[in-house]
């Protein structure tokens, strides 16, 4: 037994529901970022092969921005630049609406979409030209092809990456306390400034961050296998 090692006071009281409220928020903030990215890394995805040579250097130029900037640079830039741009109304409008957490997702959201649209599109690469031409054959236009036949065959092939990226993800939600978002490592911080208990502090968010990761992992590989399973019928 660690002398004078305590978890009591983290896990009880108020400090508890501290640590909590943080953790649900984290959940959040994820879920909100993930869904952005998701849907347009998709639309990046789409527009990428729509071969319109202005489109795709567009994207590229787009990815390559938002996976060579730090993601607590562009963090900063949305909660601390982006709001002077706005008029003044916008602004009071945001400040009553949680404008840290708007922010955040918003920030984490655009710069997951150029990692998840990278996967996607390594996983369509990976497709033979027959599919394509196959649906194309079929009578189906770019839209409807890329929706019923590649994309979902695209999924299936970047699934580990996706995965990955996800967990990055989650991960990342810690930085969002760089803008006063009361995410699980800002309420570690204001639990330990308060209890003077470093060490079981950063421990509960450490076991916290460890056991949702390892969650979000195995609903991948659960995810995996069921692509497998229908792929082998």
């Amino acid at each position: 037994m660690i002398k004078g090692f305590d978890l009591g006071p983290i896990l009880t009281g108020e400090y508890a529901a501290l640590m909590l409220q943080g953790a649900l928020l984290t959940l959040k903030l994820m879920l909100f970022a993930w869904l952005l990215a998701m849907s347009l890394a998709f639309l990046l995805v789409v527009v990428r092969l729509a071969h319109n040579k202005l489109a795709e250097h567009l994207v590229a130029a787009y990815v390559a921005y938002h996976r060579n900037v730090p993601t607590l640079v562009q963090l900063m830039l949305w909660y601390f630049g982006v709001p002077t741009l706005l008029p003044e109304s916008v602004q009071l409008w945001l400040a009553d609406f949680s404008s840290e957490f708007i922010f955040a997702v918003i920030a984490l959201g655009l710069c997951q979409a150029a990692y998840f649209a990278e996967d996607l599109r390594a996983g369509l690469r990976a497709i033979p030209d027959g599919q394509t031409e196959a649906s194309r054959a079929l009578g189906l236009g770019y839209v409807r092809s890329m929706r019923y036949v590649i994309l979902p065959q695209g999924v299936r092939n970047s699934l580990p990456s996706l995965i990955n990226h996800t967990v990055l993800l989650f991960k990342n939600t810690s930085l969002a306390m760089a803008i006063g978002v009361v995410e699980l490592t800002y309420a570690t911080r204001e639990v330990e400034n308060y209890t003077f208990r470093t060490f079981e502090s950063y421990l509960v968010a450490t076991v916290g961050y460890l056991a949702v990761s390892l969650v979000l992992m195995g609903i991948g590989a659960l995810i995996a296998r069921r692509f497998d399973l229908a792929r082998a019928r």
